[in-house]
């Protein structure tokens, strides 16, 4: 039986990996390039489902160009190989899904443009109005210029949030795995696992090592994070091999179906629980950990207990139980300098010494993410 909701999305994230994509070697694979694009072509047939592509491979596409025999660690031949890559990439790309007559438009993203309000609504934008004028997005971290500050570190997180930012339907991870198994795939007795309902289906599968890719920089740890990301957003996941693209496309039961486990929530909400650098913290007292964990309230100066870290009003910061845990992340509504004055002290007073400017939130509500249950 078809996965249903498969087959009836209409909007549709796709993610490949280096591994798929490049030879042992480095260097792109154009034969492997145009399967896949032959695969996607056919998904939007004559127009009734969108794709955007989320793609690795510009660092391993410039590797032998630069004369490199494998992935750099320092982040600047990074950088250089991603430079050379991104365009090897890019024009493969387009000369492939010309063959069907399909025009595609380049998205380069950082963390940043993730994490701040503004840049987060420009690549919307830009995704939406190249959807609606029928071009394909190629979506990739820009490596060029992220910092190790400001990367993603891999493009399945990437995806994840692609796929809220766009709406989308369903998202697909496409690597060299052809599925989650409940161990090394490499050692006799392990099984593929079908599906995924919720973190129940996944105890005690041995994550970190049931798949690993070979010249990207993520793994399978990195494809489960990425398909509870969308999950939880209301968007369901398939996880298999770029060689089953077309099967998992058409529903078929191939790779590993992950169910939506939540609803489709505020785009500010997964970018400041998934996306976002935090600047600093805030350290509670027990009350304000349980107002704002179970009681789903605003942070009120009161409840805070010691300030750390340079951010300013607007700036994502985390907030910490008295333990220092990290429970909650939020977007602060005063600079750090100010909350020092602001400590432990009620807004009718902040209001009455210092003006009606203090009788507020530090962190209002529908800026706040819950990260983890607390229990005290």
């Amino acid at each position: 039986m078809a996965r249903q909701h498969v087959t009836e999305a209409r909007r549709i994230v796709v993610k490949v990996g280096s591994s798929s994509l490049t030879t042992a070697s480095g260097g792109l694979d154009a034969d492997r390039v145009d399967a896949l694009v032959d695969v996607l072509a056919q998904v939007r047939g004559r127009g009734e489902r969108e794709v955007v592509l989320v793609s690795s491979g510009a660092i391993a596409a410039g590797l032998a160009p630069l004369g490199l025999d494998r992935r750099p660690k320092d982040l600047a031949r990074q950088q250089a190989a991603a430079s050379v890559g991104q365009g090897l990439l890019v024009a493969r790309y387009t000369a492939s899904f010309a063959r069907h007559g399909v025009r595609v438009g380049q998205i380069l993203l950082t963390g940043d443009d993730m994490s701040r309000r503004a840049h987060y609504r420009n690549a919307y934008r830009t995704l939406e109005q190249l959807l609606t004028m029928g071009a394909l997005p190629i979506v990739n971290e820009n490596d060029t210029v992220a910092t190790d500050e400001i990367r993603f570190g891999d493009n399945d997180r990437l995806a994840a949030l692609v796929a809220h930012l766009v709406r989308a339907d369903l998202l697909v991870l496409l690597s060299d795995v052809d599925g989650l198994y409940d161990g090394d795939p490499s050692r006799p007795g392990t099984s593929r696992i079908e599906e995924v309902r919720g973190p129940e289906d996944l105890a005690g599968v041995e994550i970190g090592s049931a798949g690993k890719a070979g010249v990207g920089t993520g793994g399978m740890v990195t494809k489960v994070e990425a398909a509870r990301i969308a999950a939880a957003a209301g968007i369901p996941v398939v996880l298999t091999s770029a060689s089953s693209a077309a099967h998992a496309l058409a529903g078929r039961d191939t790779g590993t179906y992950f169910h939506r486990t939540g609803r489709r929530s505020a785009g500010r909400l997964l970018w400041l629980a998934h996306a976002s650098a935090p600047q600093g913290s805030l350290t509670l007292d027990e009350g304000a950990v349980r107002a704002v964990v179970h009681g789903r309230k605003s942070l009120l100066p009161a409840g805070i207990a010691a300030v750390e870290g340079e951010f300013g009003a607007g700036d994502p910061v985390e907030l910490r139980d008295p333990q220092g845990r990290p429970v909650a992340r939020g977007l602060v509504n005063f600079d750090a300098k100010e909350i020092p004055q602001l400590l432990g002290r009620s807004t009718k007073e902040l209001a009455k010494e210092l003006g009606p400017a203090y009788e507020r939130e530090v962190v209002h509500r529908d800026d706040l993410v819950v990260l983890h249950p607390w229990n005290g």
